[in-house]
């Protein structure tokens, strides 16, 4: 797998060793190394960027899972490295591949499902050609895309809501607050990834998303401790969290997470306003 040091890809491990699974963490430091060791993986430490290197070591397992991400620019050419490495490695072999993607590239809509159009923002738009290369390819793939991960005091909207205040200690909103997230537990998702390694088919896109669709507003309102919510306009948020970001957050998605739930996958962490209000 890659991804094993990451917020998501750290729970996966974490699925994976205590589900009895011999686990190879690609990473690209002894640090990592050392990290995933202790989480009980073994680690080949490398350069991702080299398609060569990485195929040889995606060859050498039984499954592959992608998690990783640069978090930068770079992240569209990694992720082609990565999906090329898989091609070259897997290709017709039937070993599974998952590939990591997001509840962003389906857009504003009330209730996504896998076959809803793909109309994602600016900021996440790059992925659909590689996921196209991915799932058009002789490849066993799945394409696995959480909603907004949240738990243990982690993800965007720790991120994002619970430390912008302002002068009057309030929580800022992304814009007015009426749009929905698509949430799920981080702990929930990493049971998925091996849910769908174990199932061992080609599955297509495949929402991983809780069903719980709050309001920003009612999340920033948990987060808030009772000190309130300051909306702001989408041109504030844009300003302040960077354009293609905010349009991302501003998005208004809602999704029941179905077609997992018919594969056996039961989400049970505690609700992101549960979570939020006990923190």
């Amino acid at each position: 797998m890659t991804g094993g040091t990451g917020y998501l890809g750290g729970a996966a491990l974490g699925q994976f060793v205590a589900g009895g699974h011999a686990v190879t963490a690609l990473v690209r430091s002894d640090e990592a190394a050392a990290k995933v060791r202790k989480a009980g993986a073994e680690a080949a430490v490398g350069d991702l960027f080299d398609e060569a290197w990485t195929a040889e070591r995606f060859a050498a397992g039984d499954a592959v899972v992608h998690l990783a991400a640069t978090g930068d620019a770079e992240g569209v050419r990694f992720d082609r490295t990565v999906a090329a490495a898989a091609a070259q490695a897997l290709g017709g072999t039937g070993k599974p591949y998952v590939h990591t993607s997001g509840v962003w590239i389906w857009g504003s809509n009330p209730d996504i499902t896998e076959e809803s159009p793909l109309t994602p923002p600016a900021l996440t738009a790059w992925r659909i050609d590689v996921e196209a290369a991915v799932l058009g390819g002789d490849l066993n793939a799945t394409v696995l895309a959480p909603g907004i991960v949240y738990g243990h005091g982690g993800g965007i909207p720790a991120g994002v809501l619970a430390p912008a205040r302002d002068e009057a200690g309030r929580v800022r909103l992304v814009g007015d607050g009426t749009q929905h997230w698509t949430t799920v537990h981080v702990d929930d998702v990493a049971a998925l990834y091996r849910l769908v390694v174990e199932r061992g088919e080609a599955l297509g896109r495949l929402l991983a998303v809780s069903g719980a669709n709050p309001t920003v507003r009612e999340v920033a309102e948990a987060a808030s401790a009772g000190a309130g919510v300051a909306p702001e306009t989408a041109d504030e948020s844009r300003a302040r969290l960077s354009a293609p970001f905010a349009d991302a957050l501003l998005l208004d998605q809602q999704a029941s997470g179905a077609r997992a739930r018919s594969l056996g996958w039961t989400p049970s962490g505690p609700s992101l306003l549960d979570e939020l209000r006990a923190a």
